[in-house]
């Protein structure tokens, strides 16, 4: 078996390397991520520049291969052209913080695997529920049980599909329960924050995210508070069939 892993933090994320040790033994194991962090990009590709594309050196990077673009770059490249042979699965992570409800829109980390997943490649996305790393080798160890769950179920070689995997920071998160789950919601996010630059210009920075608004029972919010891991089946179809007919007539007259 052959394995694509990317992620959004950076190639020297921790996130990143813990999942590719918890992956060692699955099979042949390319790693392909962003120079930079390119947390936020959600499926943006580099079209106004080249990429560059070097090979990592250092203790626990060795052998990963760096783009200076995005997540989705990262697994474009890797998929037309860069890689000899075609994986059987991609893996996107460990994130630094929750891809849950509205984040998905936004994040690199799925949208990596969303890539893999465009491409008609089975695909995961991990995250961890907080910020800060605390208890990864457990969330690695979480992520791996997913991966080993699906290579038991045989799902690989079929149609694609696309799961967004969030693990609760826990030292015994490798044996908490997992449930499938749908999306959230948010609030709106909170105001920018204004300030003024050294030059005496206003800045203005993205504000945080809002609190989670729609989080009952059966979302990914309900089930990470529940101390769950939560696994939610994604599709990249955004139309609105359910208004569609209504739709059609609203604008039923006007120019073809």
């Amino acid at each position: 078996m052959r394995i694509l892993i990317a992620n959004d933090d950076g190639y020297l994320a921790p996130g990143l390397a813990a999942l590719v040790r918890a992956c060692a033994g699955l099979g042949h194991i390319d790693v392909i991520a962003p120079e930079q962090n390119a947390s936020g990009t959600s499926n943006a590709l580099t079209l106004n520049r080249p990429l560059s594309i070097f090979e990592a050196r250092g203790e626990h990077v060795q052998g990963f291969r760096v783009v200076n673009g995005t997540p989705s770059d990262c697994v474009h490249v890797a998929l037309t052209g860069l890689l000899a042979q075609r994986p059987d699965l991609v893996l996107s992570g460990i994130n630094n913080g929750a891809n849950m409800g509205d984040d998905t829109l936004y994040s690199g980390t799925v949208a990596a695997a969303m890539e893999g997943y465009l491409f008609g490649v089975p695909a995961i996305a991990f995250s961890q529920v907080e910020k800060g790393w605390a208890h990864l080798d457990a969330a690695a160890a979480a992520a791996r049980a997913v991966v080993d769950q699906v290579l038991a179920q045989s799902l690989l070689g079929g149609l694609p599909w696309l799961l967004n995997v969030n693990i609760p920071n826990r030292a015994d998160a490798a044996t908490l329960p997992r449930v499938v789950t749908r999306l959230g919601r948010r609030h709106a996010s909170e105001p920018v924050l204004r300030q003024t630059s050294p030059r005496g210009e206003d800045i203005y920075w993205i504000g945080p995210a809002g609190d989670a608004r729609e989080c009952g029972e059966g979302t990914d919010f309900h089930a990470v508070a529940q101390g769950r891991v939560s696994i939610t089946p994604l599709q990249v179809d955004l139309t609105d069939h359910a208004s569609s007919a209504l739709w059609a007539k609203r604008l039923a007259g006007g120019a073809a």
